[in-house]
């Protein structure tokens, strides 16, 4: 048995696990900064450096407790190497090589969406290659072809804004709070999703490359004209206080919470399929933070249904930033080629990272 100690630190949640041959999560402990950053309406990077420098040890020590295991029982340690925030990385990075080089383990860095594809092997082993994962979230929103484990080749990526940073941006313009992907899903549930036509950019265009500005500027501009049952204007200027003496806000409000949810969840899913039509992929996964919204989960197995498609989400607790899937995809790199790994010391965070489209095992074969 191999026992794999992860720890991520990429933005703003401190995480460690310990994952015994690449699969058996033995203990996942995540410590969050969201209410934290709550008041800021987005990650300030430098607290959110200062709060991993205090969380990362008891998140470790935690999570080999939950385990059962010390840290002489660990075999690999496992870090994220980047993209992310340099100053959160740094953490990471820093505490995996002192760990390392204290207990003589070999180290291996990973890539943090290889870590979220990695994801999807924690609770389906078996997936059949090659897929086509869709990897969406706040920082991100990337379609990518694996042909088989460890090797990547990007489809198509965001031209501006990802799709959970798209969400961020539409809860903060209504004030609903940080991080606005759950509150919205939450409140489109009892909206109209046809209320509102938003636009979907890209739809018509062969490429495979995503666009979100263009649905979030709609969704202001609707702002500024929304008014009340007596034709007066709910919000008085760019600062999109609503009226709270405005009933018919609350119906208004899901309607377009709804609409505009709508129009990202189709560009998301008719992309994905169309990236499989021109792959010929035997199977998509959807990864990532956003991977926990209710209707992109809905409208995504429904339309793998319809084109007998196999569709693999991971359990929402492994949609976000974790360290298991870190140590998952960290087993995988150091089965393929051990010696790469015992030689550490020079190993830098990558807040740039990309993931190589030639796989990160060597030359695809």
């Amino acid at each position: 048995m191999v026992l794999v100690l992860g720890i991520e630190t990429s933005c703003d949640d401190t995480a460690a696990a310990v994952v015994a041959n690449g699969i058996e999560v033995c203990s996942s402990i995540v410590s969050s900064q969201h209410t934290i950053h709550a008041a800021y309406g987005g990650v300030v990077p430098e607290l959110a450096c200062r709060y991993h420098v205090e969380n990362i040890h008891p998140v470790i020590t935690a999570a080999l407790e939950q385990a059962g295991v010390s840290l002489h029982d660990i075999d690999l340690i496992a870090t994220t190497q980047g993209p992310g925030l340099i100053g959160a990385l740094l953490v990471g990075v820093s505490v995996a090589k002192a760990l390392a080089y204290g207990l003589q383990k070999p180290l291996v860095p990973v890539h943090h969406l290889e870590g979220h594809i990695s994801s999807i092997y924690l609770e389906h082993p078996t997936v059949s290659f090659p897929f086509v994962t869709l990897v969406v979230s706040g920082g991100h929103t990337d379609l990518y072809y694996c042909p088989r484990q460890g090797y990547y080749t990007i489809l198509g990526r965001t031209r501006d804004d990802a799709a959970g940073e798209c969400f961020d941006k539409v809860a903060k313009m209504l004030h609903l709070g940080y991080p606005g992907g759950p509150v919205i899903d939450r409140l489109a549930q009892s909206g109209n999703p046809n209320a509102i036509r938003f636009p979907r950019a890209l739809l018509t265009h062969a490429s495979l490359d995503f666009s979100f500005s263009g649905v979030k500027t709609a969704v202001r501009s609707h702002l500024l004209q929304a008014t009340d049952n007596q034709g007066t204007p709910l919000f008085a200027d760019d600062s999109f206080w609503p009226v709270p003496a405005a009933p018919s806000w609350v119906q208004q409000q899901s309607d377009l919470l709804a609409s505009f949810q709508q129009a990202v969840v189709d560009t998301l899913v008719r992309k994905t399929l169309r990236a499989v039509q021109q792959t010929q992929a035997r199977a998509v996964a959807v990864v990532g933070g956003v991977a926990c919204n209710s209707m992109l989960r809905r409208e995504m197995l429904l339309a793998g249904e319809t084109q007998a498609l196999p569709v693999y989400f991971p359990s929402p607790k492994f949609c976000t930033d974790n360290a298991a899937m870190i140590a998952c995809a960290a087993y995988y790199r150091y089965q393929e080629n051990p010696k790469n790994y015992e030689s550490f010391l020079d190993l830098e965070a990558c807040p740039n990272l990309d993931l190589s489209i030639k796989g990160l095992f060597g030359d695809e074969q």
